[in-house]
């Protein structure tokens, strides 16, 4: 847009300097022709280009009330609040791992089987049986252990006529506790998995932090380049009226006959190009309000969209003292990458953790306790085969009457090995897991020394800028008594205009310079205090592989 503007322009004062009929030439009439139509075309390319400001309601703002803005409708520290949610939820879902499973089974079968010996009770033998089992089954979040505990029904019906209990009833109960003694004792991968999850979850605080930090320094940083270009128009409107006021002045000079019709063209050329930075300044303006809508609002429907923005803020140059070393000290203290990275430390030394558990024999102790209980109608019988003397009545009950009873345990201790014979792959994973955790040591002290660096240079380019303001006020002081002298030489025809219009140029190139440097300063500072607390750019170690847990 703006290269499009010069080349009007540059085409324009062409013609004034080279005297094209309609537009230049000698004379009072042609100069002041020239000069309304220069202003025209300007303003009308200006519209056409986007340069005017259309009709919108002003809205004051602080840079206070900019950086709450953004805290409460800034896109970027929205999405970022979401993601510590987003761990909680992981989180949530790997403890599920250690909630108790409930299970059961109910079948009921029939089968018919034919005779193949005398013992088999019957020429063809008719059983149906139906089970119900349950059980429940929970990882435990100590030790890595695990316990089982099952209770299990069956009723049977036969035609057998060797049968004892017909229908008869059974039912068991059995307890099993695993608990391994080497691997798997100190960490198992469900614990790994929890342990890195925990600190990823403390590191999106950490993100979501940085990305506050540097959201609201991205503000400040706006908030004072509108400042200096809404400045920036002002100079570059206050050099475009000194240089309207010299075509108005040499043209009456031009009609009194002091001056020659020259030195008119000379002063619109100056009035265009200062036409020309003005329209740039506010193209510049007009961006500086965008950058900066884009960080304190929710969305095109947000009401400062469409409003025209006025900081109200002034900067005001107010030198402090740096101390650099406690700056630093806060620094290694509190920056963000310096804490991830030793949060990501400690999800490497979680990963060698398990790397070195790996290698440790599997060494298993498992217990077992089990009760069970006997029912039904029982059948005593005169010998194997013979025929039913007795008939007792039973059911269900008797077998849950032994099995409360303890009639009938059964135990089982046992302990169970294994071991690869030789070097193992989990010992070379360990030893290069080992190595790589010497390296990420390595590269915290390398983040920590960059982050002193950052502090540092921060605080040098803050002393630096101090000096340039001092020297800017002292260059626009004396580009200003410069051009009241040429001014005042021109008035008595000791000078050419070109000298006054080559001072009323020096004159805004300086006051530009001073306001450049202001706000350069107070950008510094914003960079002096983020350098302590954030980086621009997401620092972080590498981290251990760890039998598939990432970061």
């Amino acid at each position: 847009m703006s290269v499009r503007l010069e080349k009007v322009t540059g085409l324009l004062v062409g013609a004034l300097l080279l005297g094209w009929p309609g537009i230049g030439g000698p004379g009072q009439v042609h100069a002041q022709t020239a000069d309304e139509r220069v202003r025209a075309l300007i303003e009308q390319a200006s519209l056409r280009l986007g340069q005017a400001t259309p009709d919108a309601r002003r809205f004051d703002l602080t840079v206070e009330e900019a950086v709450a803005r953004a805290l409460d409708r800034n896109l970027d520290i929205a999405v970022q609040r979401l993601v510590p949610q987003v761990f909680d939820l992981n989180l949530a879902e790997q403890l599920a791992f250690y909630r108790p499973t409930l299970a059961s089974n109910f079948s009921s079968t029939s089968s018919t089987t034919p005779s193949a010996t005398q013992l088999d009770g019957g020429r063809n033998v008719l059983t149906d049986t139906a089970l119900f089992d349950s059980s429940v089954q929970q990882p435990v979040p100590w030790g890595g252990g695990t316990f089982d505990i099952s209770w299990n029904n069956t009723r049977r019906e036969t035609t057998n006529f060797f049968s004892s209990f017909n229908p008869s009833y059974r039912s068991s109960v059995a307890a099993n506790y695993t608990q391994p003694l080497l691997r798997g004792f100190g960490i198992d991968q469900a614990r790994q998995q929890l342990a890195v999850t925990r600190v990823n979850r403390a590191i999106s605080d950490v993100d979501l932090r940085e990305t506050i930090t540097n959201t609201l320094a991205s503000v400040r940083d706006a908030y004072w380049e509108l400042v200096y270009t809404v400045q920036t128009v002002a100079v570059q409107r206050q050099a475009l009226e000194l240089a309207e006021q010299l075509v108005r002045d040499n043209r009456a000079r031009v009609e009194i006959g002091t001056l020659a019709p020259i030195d008119i063209v000379q002063a619109q050329s100056e009035a265009a190009a200062r036409r020309q930075t003005l329209a740039q300044a506010e193209q510049d303006r007009q961006t500086a309000e965008i950058n900066l809508k884009r960080l304190i609002v929710d969305g095109t429907s947000d009401e400062l969209w469409t409003a025209a923005l006025n900081p109200i803020d002034q900067a005001a140059v107010s030198y402090s003292p740096v101390d650099v070393e406690a700056a630093v000290r806060v620094a290694l203290d509190q920056r963000t990458d310096i804490t991830r990275a030793r949060r990501q430390r400690d999800i490497n030394n979680i990963n060698v953790r398990a790397l070195r558990n790996n290698t440790l024999p599997g060494l298993d102790l498992v217990g077992t306790y089990q009760l069970q209980g006997q029912g039904g109608t029982r059948f005593n019988r005169a010998g194997l085969g013979g025929s039913v003397t007795t008939v007792i009545p039973g059911g269900y009950t008797d077998a849950i009457d032994q099995l409360l009873d303890t009639n009938f345990p059964t135990w089982t201790v046992q302990l169970q090995f294994n071991y690869p014979i030789g070097r193992s792959a989990a010992e070379a994973a360990y030893a290069r897991g080992r190595l790589e955790l010497q390296q990420t040591d390595a590269q915290l002290r390398q983040i920590e020394l960059q982050v002193a660096t950052e502090v540092t240079n921060a605080a040098l380019q803050l002393r630096s800028i101090q000096e340039r303001i001092e020297a800017a006020i002292a260059a626009r002081e004396l580009a200003e008594q410069q051009l009241e002298a040429e001014e005042t030489k021109f008035e008595v025809g000791t000078t050419t205009s070109f000298f006054v219009v080559q001072a009323q140029r020096d004159l805004a190139t300086a006051q530009d310079a001073e306001l450049r440097a202001i706000l350069d300063y107070q950008k510094a500072l914003i960079e002096f205090e983020r350098a302590q607390e954030t980086s621009l750019n997401r620092s972080g170690i590498s981290i251990v592989g760890g039998g598939g847990v990432g970061p």
